[in-house]
């Protein structure tokens, strides 16, 4: 199925979803509203896409491996560290890597701390956090084992306090849903490989989402890349095919929170990409944000200057909204507001 909400370059198989759709919905379509989604395709198709600046414009990626334990864990986890290296660089990300140096002049501890104390503050450009290895939970604290002194979930909150830019963090570990109480915020995207702090045993969803997010076969809505949600399902069902095949008892429950209200929603509450569960107290449904993050973009994509992307997303969560909204509004009042988001998309692509 394409992805509904997606308005964009690459998204037109949505744009054509979302047309079919509003028109079939009413017996006598508003001519307006057909004149408008009209314009907006033609826009979509014709108008030259509007570039990126240079360096400035790089996301960061900081991928930290963790203490080992063991070495089988330990290279599992440096394999994966490896792979999201790979893929930082062939998107063009500034990448650092953390916990597989031997001569580090500090301990990884003191390395993530200045990492993100060196990054942008302010602005569109996203910071992709990884974190690969073992967690614990003493019913307090939720740690991420390093080596050397670990990071609490309420440390690396505080390090993050600063940051009002876009900001995902990818915990793999066991034991790190806690993270998400303390780390989810707004414009943030929390993805945690257990579902409580009690799940302590070796996790395995991180290195298949590792795989995933290069994976042409998750790209579920089949727009040329793979968001951060669809890696999330994909890797999820991955993690429990692998405990069903080996006969064993699923020990770990992936969660996924981009709407701030630390909660969290497991992969199995989504259809396709569209999560079906109601959020806390009228908050927007998880999986809209992540599905707009990518770390590997299509060539289309790429062309977007990140204030447009930015733009461009923030009006798609609008439309993802007033569509949550629609059984609850009079017919007309929601075909006006949709008006008006349109009118706005189609003229942020006109702009020179």
């Amino acid at each position: 199925m394409a992805r509904e909400l997606n308005l964009t370059l690459i998204g037109r198989r949505s744009c054509e979803a979302l047309i079919c759709r509003e028109v079939s919905a009413r017996q006598e379509p508003r001519p307006t509203v057909i004149s408008l989604l009209f314009l907006l395709l033609v826009l979509l198709v014709l108008l030259p896409p509007l570039r990126a600046s240079e360096a400035t414009q790089r996301p960061s990626l900081i991928v930290v491996s963790g203490a080992a334990g063991e070495e089988e864990f330990g290279e599992n986890f440096a394999r994966w560290a490896r792979l999201w290296q790979a893929n930082g660089e062939r998107a063009g990300a500034r990448v650092q890597v953390i916990g597989l140096a031997t001569n580090a002049a500090a301990d990884d501890r003191t390395l993530l701390h200045r990492a993100l104390a060196a990054e942008s503050t302010n602005g569109p450009v996203e910071l992709w956090i990884v974190l690969l290895g073992h967690g614990t939970y003493d019913g307090k604290a939720a740690k991420f084992n390093l080596r050397g002194p670990d990071v609490s979930s309420t440390e690396l909150a505080d390090w993050l306090k600063p940051l009002r830019r876009p900001v995902a963090v990818i915990n793999a570990a066991s034991a790190s849903a806690p993270f998400i109480n303390h780390l989810s915020a707004s414009n943030r995207v929390i993805v945690t490989a257990t579902r409580n702090g009690a799940e302590i045993n070796l996790t395995r969803f991180g290195g298949y989402l590792s795989e995933a997010m290069a994976d042409p076969a998750a790209d579920l809505d089949k727009d040329g890349q793979t968001s951060l949600l669809e890696a999330y399902l994909i890797a999820s069902r991955r993690t429990s095919d692998f405990y069903e095949t080996d006969g064993r008892m699923l020990t770990e429950h992936a969660l996924l929170d981009d709407n701030g209200d630390g909660l969290g929603t497991p992969a199995d509450f989504f259809r396709g990409v569209r999560a079906t569960k109601s959020a806390k107290a009228g908050a927007p449904l998880d999986g809209l944000r992540a599905h707009q993050w990518h770390l590997l973009r299509s060539e289309a994509e790429q062309k977007l200057t990140p204030e447009v992307r930015t733009r461009r997303d923030a009006l798609e969560m609008s439309i993802a909204r007033l569509r949550q909204r629609k059984p609850s509004l009079a017919e007309d009042n929601y075909y006006q507001q949709l008006e008006a988001l349109l009118v706005e998309l189609a003229r942020l692509y006109q702009q020179p």
